[in-house]
Order: C-alpha cells, then structure tokens, then sequence
C-alpha cells in the first residue's frame, strides 16, 4: 500500500514495552480468549521480546526498506493499498486492492473481508471474496457460495460472476496513491533529532517539539529535498484487483462494514491491510528494526485479535500528537483520562485495522467520517459513507487527524494524483502508461 515506513534511529518513547494483555475500553467489539488469541499473544510476546533485544544492542538503524522482509521477499503478496467505498446508486460495495508487485501469485490467495453489522463496532456477519491466479490474465474470484467469475479479467469491463451479483477486473492499472515519502521521512528525521537531543514527553505521552522544532517538521514535510513537494508513486503501476459486488451479498449483518484484506499461502497470512498507515506508521515507528518484528506479528493478526498493538501504537500516537507543537488536540483524546490512558480510545479504534464504510449512504467524502459521526460527535458526517475511495488525501488527512484532531492542517506537498481516477465508472482506477514504471532509484512504497 503505500505503506508508511517511517525512518529515524532508535528512539523508544517512554514506558516502552509492550502490554499483550491490553484490553481497550471505549471500542465494543474485542475478540474472546481462544487457542488463536493465545498463539498471537505468544507470537507478540516473542517479537517483542527480540524487538527489545535489538533496539537494547543499539543496532537499529534508518532504512529504505518500506515493508517487512518477508513481505518484501514476495512483491506478489505485498498489498498496497485498499480502498472501499458505495456506488452512487446504493446498490454496489466498490472494492480496490493493490499489490506492489506487477503481477499475482498462482500460491496465494488474494481475499477481502466484508464485515457487517447495525452499530459502529460492531459487527456480527462476515463475508469473503476471495481470488486466485493461474496466470496473469486468469482469475478465479468468488462471492463466499454465492457467485463465481472464471476468466480473463484484464479487459477494461472485466468478467462478470456467473449470477451477475458481482464485476471484477485484474490487471495493471495507475496506482491513486500518492505520497511525499522523501519529506516525510526528512520530517522524521527532525523530530527522531530532537528527542535524542533532550525533548521530553509529557505525563500522557505526547512528545513536547518546541516551536521551532515543530515549524521545521511540518515544513520538511511539505517539500522534497528543500524543493517543491514530489510524488514518490507518480507512474507506478501495481497489479491490481478491482470489484463490484451487489451490497446485498456483503451486508447481511447491517448497514455498517468494516472491510479488511489479506494475501494468504498454504501456510500463512503474509499481509493484511486495513485504513492507510497504521501498519506501518504506529508500530515503532522511529525504529525502523523494532518495527520490522511488531510488522510481523501484524501481518499475522486478525483485527479480531490485535488488541494486542493498543499499547504499542498508543505510544506513537503520542509521537504523532506533538508533531503540531500542541499535545492534546488529536481525535478521540481523553483529557479527562490518567494520564497514560488519554489515547487509549483512538489506539483500540487503529488496531481494529479495518475501513468503515456506511452502505446507507452514496456520498463519499472523507477518511474516518464514519469514526467520526460514532465516536467524535461529528453528526455533519452522518450521511458520509466513509471507507477510502482512490482519490482522497488519505495520508494527509490521516496524519492530520493523530496530530491536530482534523483532517488537515499536516500536509506533504501532495494533494492528488498526476492521473485522474473515478469512483463512478468502472475498473475505476486509471489505466496504465505505456509500460510499469519505476521513478530512478526508486522502489515500491508501502503506507
């Protein structure tokens, strides 16, 4: 996805370690102790304890690399992005996955999780769709039992399920995604700087960048090199899998679905993306060593049993929370909590890794409306269907909600994509240039 491998040396913020017995308060849906949650906590425990063991040996380092070793092993099973959003007439889910990798494995599966439910949090039917590859051209999707499409997907129109219930394409397409990786990693650079130089982090957290400081990070986010603002994903052009499917078929628990994917082998989930960033961006994220074992232990994760993160991804939060130079004005803080546990709420919200979307509704606007109408009392975005379509700013608007509460006012220079993308006609995403493309010294970016 465009996933956000942010770089820095090691720098641990306070209290460091990692609770796998946290248990969120504030987000309803948590999955019970089972033989799977008690696998993941000793798989965790484990990362972890080697996570401390390389950042204690002061071996961790900046690096390039933007997703996991064994993820990147594989381009074929690295996912980019996932982008989820209603069709203007109520009737279509639209769903996009992209695979940084210029083709599909014939050993994975590449699968999107659909679940459904009344209320916010909580979801209580599921459904999958779920594709294979013998050959580039050659997929085989299915809608659970309910429809399969067998067949040549690449073409513009795609291959429509035996029941026509649902519409996927296959293919190379322009990737939406767009990023100013080289100034958010300056930016990072400066804040990972000035906490080695003594910044300190309040009783919450919240990293204390002093004027000065936090005007330079915002304004090394903005540019590229000290010049203006480039995108780093301008030409790439991932595989990339694209549906349709009647929302009668994927919501049968309510109007409410929050949507995640995965690759899948014979063995193991390799990836797993869910709304932009949180992999990445929240797991360690000024060690880039650290981050790779806590990356792992993700990827192998359910949102069903990641509540094992809120702890980790609490700590950045508080990271992200002083990039602005104010600590206490993300969304969903606390004020009124203990200290420690003023960005519990948004830590148990990220680690339920998935896009909301509100199938009710045909206007798509922003990233987390849906969050937002629930938990923040944003009721303006009620009507909003949330989830991601391919163009919105959705890092910058990310970003921007974990350091001020809003979706903007973090920017990376980038505002769009070079290439025009729809939401309305489909594959949706645009078609390649004349070949796949990779920037100089340039390599997939994850976010």
């Amino acid at each position: 996805m465009t996933k956000e491998s942010d770089s820095g040396a090691a720098c641990i913020a306070p209290n460091a370690g990692f609770d796998i017995n946290s248990n969120p308060n504030g987000f309803p849906e948590m999955a019970p102790i089972s033989r799977t949650s008690i696998q993941l906590r000793w798989i965790v425990a484990t990362a972890i304890a080697s996570a401390s063991i390389i950042a204690m040996s002061g071996i961790a380092r900046a690096s390039d690399h933007l997703d996991t070793p064994s993820v990147i092993a594989d381009p074929r099973a690295d996912i980019g992005d996932l982008y989820a959003w209603t069709s203007t007439d109520g009737h279509r889910l639209n769903l996009v996955m992209t695979v940084v990798g210029h083709s599909f494995s014939d050993k994975l599966a590449y699968e999107f999780h659909i679940d459904s439910g009344k209320d916010f949090g909580q979801t209580n039917a599921t459904a999958m769709i779920s594709c294979r590859f013998s050959a580039m051209t050659a997929a085989d999707c299915r809608v659970g039992t309910e429809d399969r499409a067998i067949g040549d997907a690449s073409g513009p129109q795609g291959i429509a399920g035996r029941n026509h219930r649902f519409r996927v394409f296959a293919g190379l397409r322009d990737d939406p995604f767009f990023n100013n990786v080289r100034g958010s990693r300056a930016a990072f650079d400066v804040a990972s700087a000035a906490l080695h130089a003594g910044t300190r982090y309040d009783s919450a957290g919240c990293a204390q960048f002093d004027a000065a400081t936090s005007r330079n990070i915002l304004d090394q986010w903005r540019h590229t090199d000290g010049g203006p603002a480039k995108n780093f994903l301008a030409g790439w052009t991932p595989a990339s899998i694209v549906i349709s499917v009647d929302l009668d078929l994927v919501a049968k628990g309510g109007k409410l679905l929050a949507v995640w994917s995965d690759t899948v082998s014979p063995e193991r989930r390799i990836d797993r993306a869910g709304r932009p960033l949180t992999g990445n961006a929240l797991l360690s994220p000024l060690d880039s060593d650290r981050g790779d074992i806590l990356k792992e232990a993700y990827n192998a994760a359910t949102p069903a049993s990641s509540a094992v993160f809120v702890a980790e991804i609490q700590k950045s939060l508080g990271l992200y929370d002083g990039y602005d130079g104010i600590c206490g004005n993300q969304l969903l803080i606390d004020r009124k909590a203990p200290p420690p546990q003023r960005y519990r709420a948004l830590a148990a919200l990220l680690a339920d890794d998935r896009l909301w979307v509100n199938s009710a509704a045909t206007t798509c606007t922003q990233l987390f409306a849906i969050e937002r109408a629930s938990l923040a009392g944003e009721t303006a975005l009620a009507g909003d269907c949330g989830g991601r379509t391919p163009n919105y700013s959705a890092v910058n608007a990310y970003r921007s909600l974990l350091a001020n509460g809003t979706p903007t006012g973090i920017n990376d220079g980038v505002d769009r994509d070079e290439r025009a993308h729809s939401v309305t006609t489909f594959p949706f995403l645009a078609a390649p240039e004349t070949a796949p493309h990779v920037a100089p010294g340039a390599e997939p970016y994850k976010e």
